[in-house]
């Protein structure tokens, strides 16, 4: 039997889900009560929730000056869209698929507005081979792979002289990664993520050259309502300034306004990239004594500090078949919600069986320490009860 005693720690708070993410350190309901309820979202008073939200967001991020910020619908998925189904056509396409979102990218790409483009790829854990990014082509790509924990390092492998627009998806790096705003024309991501905030909104930053696209360039396909960002053939900028397509949730907005005030509070994106990179620090000093688990990405330069995923290596386990593995992985989950010490952290349902831990800045460092002897535990308790069987 491997069986460890129960550890004596428990994480105070342990909500390590990928999205929708642990809420912000002191959050209770009450920090809502200025919440813009039963009102239109186009009054007064609600224009100006939402530009708060938009400004704030501005101010965190130092997106730049003459960058446009705006909410739309459909969380972080629907901006993307906006920005293929509004953007892609004129030119090449070149896309980056090493995780699930990245892949769903290509489908609407190559499937829905059946363009020829071509997909550099690479499996979970790895990044594509960023040399044959081309400066003549658009290029989609996700800065962090969410269910994958891998990132890009840096934005090198983009042309500051690009003829292309660059179309980031950002989600689960915005606030926790450097972004090189020079190099991206549209950068996408979700409230869920990194703030911790409430589903369903999406944000969308342009920059000039995406705001100039969208004025030179019409597609050849139907648009969508929810998709349509200009009015005769100029950007329509009331979208940036707190006017939306459809109705926002003005409680997500005002959650959302919270994160961004407790984000500001402690120091703005410097301490939250911190706080993030501090997080994934706990778990590399526990995986590199621990023989059972290692990183889904083995190169440190492109390990993500915010969705975390790992793997199981124990030849007892690895050596399993696929199905079997992933029943363990799921089982292995499933023992730490029980233990009600890391809730939601099985691995994405298209990624390798592992684990997927929440790194961000709204988790506590004490929460992580707390959190790896009970991984230990869970995981000699799954390994006995699979012999046992």
């Amino acid at each position: 039997m491997n069986t460890l005693p129960k550890p004596a720690m428990r994480p105070a708070r342990p909500e390590f889900s990928s999205g929708p993410c642990a809420k912000r350190p002191g959050w209770n309901p009450e920090n809502l009560s200025n919440a813009v309820l039963g009102r239109s979202h186009r009054s007064k008073i609600g224009k100006a929730r939402l530009k708060e939200a938009i400004d704030r967001t501005r101010e965190v991020l130092g997106v730049p000056d003459d960058y446009l910020v705006g909410i739309v619908p459909g969380s972080d998925t629907g901006a993307v869209e906006m920005a293929l189904w509004s953007m892609l056509g004129p030119r090449p396409v070149q896309l980056l698929a090493f995780e699930s979102f990245g892949k769903d990218w290509v489908t609407d790409v190559t499937k829905q507005l059946k363009l020829d483009a071509e997909v550099l790829d690479a499996p979970y854990g790895k990044l594509p081979d960023l040399t044959k990014v081309r400066k003549d082509a658009d290029l989609v790509f996700t800065w962090n792979g969410t269910t994958s924990g891998v990132r890009v390092p840096n934005a090198d492998f983009i042309a500051a002289d690009r003829e292309g627009v660059t179309i980031c998806d950002a989600t689960s790096a915005a606030f926790a990664q450097d972004l090189d705003w020079a190099k991206l024309d549209v950068v996408t991501f979700s409230w869920q993520k990194a703030l911790g905030g409430e589903a369903a909104h999406g944000v969308l930053v342009l920059s000039p050259r995406a705001v100039a696209r969208l004025e030179s360039y019409t597609p050849a396909w139907p648009m969508p309502k929810l998709f349509r960002m200009t009015k005769g053939g100029k950007v329509t900028l009331d979208l940036f300034e707190g006017a939306t397509i459809n109705t926002p949730s003005m409680l997500a907005v005002e959650d959302a306004v919270d994160a961004l005030k407790w984000a500001a509070s402690i120091g703005g994106f410097t301490e939250m990239k911190r706080r993030a990179d501090a997080n994934l620090a706990v778990l590399e000093a526990w995986v590199a004594k621990t023989p059972w688990v290692a990183f889904l990405a083995e190169d440190a330069a492109t390990r993500s500090n915010t969705s975390v995923c790992l793997k199981v290596v124990d030849p007892r386990i690895a050596g399993l078949s696929a199905d079997a593995q992933a029943d363990f992985a799921k089982k292995l989950a499933s023992v730490l919600e029980k233990e009600g010490v890391a809730l939601d952290v099985g691995g994405y349902r298209d990624a390798p069986p592992g684990l997927r831990i929440w790194c961000g800045a709204t988790v506590e460092t004490s929460d992580l320490d707390a959190l790896t002897p009970w991984l230990d535990w869970a995981f000699a308790s799954t390994l006995d009860a699979l012999q046992a069987a």
